[in-house]
Parts: C-alpha cells; sequence; structure tokens
C-alpha cells in the first residue's frame, strides 16, 4: 500500500477527450461522474487534494523546518530550499502547499501568536486569507472587522486561497475598524458561523491543490484569536517574502523534471541544436540556483518558465502530451511566476532600489 505523498508522485494524467464528449452525446449511456467511477490518476486531476500528504510532511519534517522547536526540524533555510526543490521536481501544486502550511501559517503563528496559538495551530492545516477579488493582496482593502459585545465581527470576501475546502483553521488579514483600519491577522476556524469556502473551479495550473474562496457575513470571532504581536501591511508581506524564499527553489526544482525527460528523450538524436539547448537550460538552472542563495525571486522563476518553453519543443509533439509532465509542470510555472508578488513588481522594486526613484507613489 503507497502513502498518500508516495502516491502522489505518480504521474498525473487527464480524462480522455472522447469519454468526456460521450458522457454528453445522447447515443450514449449516461454516467454519473462520482469519485468511485473514476481511476486513482483521474481523482488527483480533479483536484481532489488528499490532506494525510500535508500532514506527513509534517512527519518528515518538513514543514517550517527552520524553526528551532515545537518539534520543527530547525534546520537551516538552504536546507529547506533543498526540500521545497525535491517537492516541486513532482508538481509545483505541492510545493504550494507546503509553502503555505510552512510560510504562511505556521510563520505567523510562530512570529506574531501568543503561545497558546502556536501550540494550537502547529498540529492543524490552514491557510492565508489575504487577497480580495477587486483588489489583489492590500490595495483597497475592504475586509472589515469591529468589536461588537466582546467578539470580533468580520465581514467580508476573500479569493484565491490556497487548501481552502480541507484546511482546520485559516489566517485572515482585515482592517480593524477599532484601531483606525490597522491591518490585522484573525485566526479563525472552519467550524465558526457563516464560514463558507466554495472552490475556484477550472484553474488549468497547480491542478493538484484545492483553491477557493472565502465569504464572511458578521463572523463573530473571538478577540483572543487575533495575533497581538504586530499589526500594519508588514505582517502579511514579511509573511509573503518568508514563503519566495521556498518559491525560489522550488521553481528550479521544476525544471530539473524537463531537465531529465528532455535529456532521456534526446540523448541518442545527433542534433547540435538539441545539445545546445540541453547546455543552455542546465547552465542557466544553475545561474538560478545562485540566485536563490540571494533570495531573488525574479530571476530563478522566470528562468525556470523560460526554460519549460524551450525544453518542451525539444520532445515536439510529445512536448504537449500528460504522458511527459513538461506541459504540466510549464503550466503551473504560469502561476509560480506570478504569485507572491508578480516579476513585474519585483521589477519595479529593484528599479528604485537601483535609482532611488519610486515607480509609484
Amino acid at each position: 500500500m503507497l502513502s498518500p505523498i508516495q502516491f502522489s508522485m505518480r504521474t498525473l494524467s487527464v480524462y480522455h477527450l472522447t469519454r468526456a464528449l460521450a458522457s454528453k452525446a445522447s447515443i450514449f449511456v449516461k454516467c454519473n461522474w462520482q469519485k468511485s467511477q473514476l481511476t486513482d490518476d483521474e481523482i488527483m486531476v480533479r483536484q481532489d487534494f488528499d490532506r494525510n500528504i500535508i500532514q506527513e510532511m509534517g512527519v518528515l519534517g518538513f514543514l517550517r523546518s527552520t524553526i528551532d522547536g515545537y518539534d520543527c526540524a530547525g534546520i537551516f533555510s538552504l536546507s529547506y530550499g533543498l526540500t521545497a526543490r525535491e517537492v516541486e521536481f513532482v508538481d509545483s501544486g505541492y510545493r504550494s502547499a507546503m509553502s503555505v502550511q510552512s510560510s504562511l501559517v505556521i510563520h505567523p503563528t510562530y512570529a506574531y501568536g501568543t503561545e497558546t496559538q502556536k501550540e494550537i495551530n502547529g498540529i492543524k492545516i490552514g491557510y492565508f486569507v489575504l487577497t480580495e477579488p477587486d483588489h489583489g493582496s492590500v490595495a483597497g482593502m475592504e475586509t472589515i472587522a469591529k468589536k461588537v459585545d466582546g467578539h470580533c465581527v468580520f465581514n467580508g470576501s476573500k479569493t484565491w486561497i490556497t487548501n481552502s475546502s480541507i484546511a482546520d483553521d485559516m489566517i485572515v488579514w482585515a482592517k480593524n475598524l477599532d484601531e483606525d483600519g490597522a491591518i490585522r491577522g484573525f485566526i479563525l476556524e472552519r467550524v465558526m458561523a457563516d464560514i463558507e469556502t466554495p472552490t475556484l473551479q477550472g484553474k488549468m495550473s497547480l491542478r493538484p491543490t484545492i483553491t477557493g474562496t472565502l465569504m464572511l457575513d458578521n463572523v463573530q470571532v473571538p478577540v483572543a484569536n487575533m495575533l497581538s504581536n504586530i499589526e500594519g501591511i508588514n505582517c502579511p508581506f514579511r509573511c509573503l517574502n518568508n514563503t519566495l524564499y521556498g518559491i525560489c527553489w522550488g521553481s528550479l526544482g521544476a525544471t530539473d523534471t524537463w531537465l531529465t525527460q528532455a535529456h532521456d528523450y534526446t540523448w541518442n538524436i545527433i542534433n547540435l541544436m538539441i545539445k545546445k539547448k540541453l547546455a543552455d537550460f542546465n547552465t542557466e538552472t544553475y545561474i538560478g540556483l545562485q540566485a536563490c542563495l540571494q533570495v531573488v525571486k525574479r530571476n530563478p522563476t522566470i528562468k525556470a518558465l523560460e526554460i519549460s518553453r524551450e525544453a518542451h519543443d525539444t520532445l515536439g509533439g510529445n512536448g504537449v502530451s500528460a504522458e511527459y509532465n513538461i506541459i504540466r509542470q510549464m503550466n503551473n510555472l504560469e502561476i509560480v511566476v506570478t504569485s507572491e508578488e508578480t516579476k513585474d513588481m519585483h521589477t519595479l522594486i529593484l528599479g528604485r532600489s537601483i535609482t532611488g526613484i519610486p515607480a509609484f507613489q
């Protein structure tokens, strides 16, 4: 019997187009596509994430492994980066789930929470709730919290939340009206009334993970659930900076997938252009690994995406086949490049650092 994480390392496949068409045609027998009627590979593609995978990552010491204490591994950041690289070799979605739990749930609780919050949060699966439907991560935040009868009452909506439907707790960022709109983090529990987490459908990237939205309608939260040791927009940004490290290393784990497959597929082809491409892939990958040591997300993620676009070309038509993993990982990297501050934002930040002139006010 395979463990959940071993099973997850199996190659993902897609539904057969003919079967999908047949289910819609009147001349064929109608099928009720319930989970029990699907193959194991088809279940994986349905974004049916097994929460036991995250729990096994915890047992293996992957989650927030740089923390010393609280049953964490207490290793160096470099070791955590190498772990992220190996996990993303399987799929970017699994590295994303690991990053969310480690850097966006456990880290803020450890850094800004009380001792009670730290002990409880370390054994639960959580998710990070910042992005809003109309405003991205921060600008124009509309989700609010206000103290009423000894509780904080929440109203608002959030979106693009990893692990939303499988998590126990969530760290929600909102404007606290009792502090002139200061941004605060609060721990909300799924069992609280009036919390809805519908899943986003039709996502073509990071397929193994569940992504959803959060609807808050007069949700009452104990005041004690507030992360009291910090306030302001710097707090969620520090969390995002923390997860960038894993993204840097992980994106180059995805390139290892293509390097391996492109090499195995073309090793006996006598073509100087293919040999040049393989040499370029390896060169750019190792330059990216050096950039990871400086926590520069912009370079490794862009290089990884560029390599993926060239790598699937070396396989010809098979480069877009689900039998090979290149196209799947390339789709994953489209969102990896965008997540946790886009490459364009990083470009503007670097430009301001170099010139001293901000691109916007």
